[in-house]
C-alpha cells in the first residue's frame, strides 16, 4: 500500500476511533442505568454480558452492513426503544423505586441487549459513512467491503468497546453516589434516542431530513450542547440534593 495511501487511511482511522469514543459513552451510560439497580456482584456480570453483547452485535453488523444500509426500520427500533425507557423512567419516577427494585436479572440483561443491538446499528452505520469514501485497495473484499475499510473498522469498533468498558463501571459508581442524577442520565438516553430517529429520518430509504444536515455541524452543535446541559444541570441538581439528605 502507498505511502500516501497509508496516510489517508491512519488519518480517517483516527477520526473514526474518536468518534467511536463518543458513541460508545451513549453506549456505556445506557448499560449502567440498566444495570445500577442489580447488587453489586450481579451488576458486574451484567456489564460483563453487556460487553460481550456488544462485541458480537458490532461485529455481525459490520458483516451484514449492505443489508443495514437499505433497512431503515432496525434504526427506527433502536431510538424508539431508547425514547421509551426514558419517558418510561420519567413517567413512572415518583413510584418507580420499588419497581426497579424488583426488575429481574435476566430482564436486565435483555434489555441490554436490545439497547447494544441499537448502538451496534448507529455506530456501524456511522463508521461505514466515514470510511466508505476512502480509496479502494489490493486487499480483497471482507464482508462485502473493501478489505483496507473492513479492518478500519474493525479496529474502531473495538475501540468503541474499551470505551464501554471502562466508562460502564464509572457511570455506575457515579450513578450510585448521586442517585437523583439518574433523571438526568435518563433525559440523555431520551436524547441519544431523538439523535438516532433523526439519523432514521435521513435514511436514504426515506429521506424525510437531509443526510447532510443529520451529519452538518449545525445538528451535531445542538445534538452536543443540549447532552452538555443535561449532563452539568444533573450534576448541580444532584449534588445539592445528596449533601442535603446525607
Amino acid at each position: 500500500m502507498e505511502l500516501s495511501l497509508l496516510l489517508e487511511y491512519g488519518w480517517v482511522l483516527l477520526i473514526l476511533i474518536l468518534l467511536e469514543g463518543l458513541l460508545s459513552a451513549d453506549n456505556a451510560l445506557v448499560l449502567a442505568i440498566m444495570a445500577k439497580h442489580l447488587p453489586p456482584e450481579q451488576q458486574k456480570k451484567a456489564i460483563n454480558i453487556g460487553l460481550m453483547l456488544a462485541f458480537i452485535f458490532r461485529i455481525g453488523a459490520i458483516f451484514i452492513i449492505s443489508f443495514l444500509f437499505h433497512v431503515w426500520w432496525i434504526q427506527a427500533i433502536g431510538a424508539a426503544y431508547l425514547i421509551f425507557i426514558a419517558l418510561k423512567h420519567l413517567l413512572k419516577k415518583d413510584h418507580g423505586g420499588k419497581e426497579k427494585a424488583g426488575k429481574s436479572y435476566r430482564a436486565t440483561v435483555a434489555q441490554i441487549a436490545l439497547a447494544d443491538i441499537a448502538f451496534a446499528v448507529d455506530s456501524i452505520l456511522a463508521a461505514v459513512a466515514l470510511v466508505i469514501a476512502l480509496p479502494g485497495t489490493p486487499m480483497g473484499d471482507i464482508g462485502g467491503m473493501d478489505g483496507a475499510q473492513f479492518i478500519v473498522i474493525l479496529i474502531g469498533a473495538i475501540a468503541g468497546l474499551i470505551v464501554i468498558r471502562f466508562a460502564a463501571g464509572f457511570f455506575v459508581k457515579i450513578l450510585t453516589q448521586r442517585p437523583t442524577l439518574e433523571t438526568a442520565a435518563m433525559l440523555l438516553v431520551g436524547w441519544v434516542g431523538v439523535k438516532l430517529l433523526m439519523h432514521t429520518l435521513a435514511h436514504p430509504a426515506l429521506h424525510i431530513i437531509p443526510h447532510d444536515f443529520v451529519e452538518g455541524p449545525i445538528w451535531n452543535t445542538i445534538f452536543w450542547s443540549v447532552m452538555l446541559l443535561i449532563a452539568l444541570g444533573g450534576w448541580f441538581l444532584s449534588g445539592k440534593k445528596t449533601e442535603q439528605s446525607t
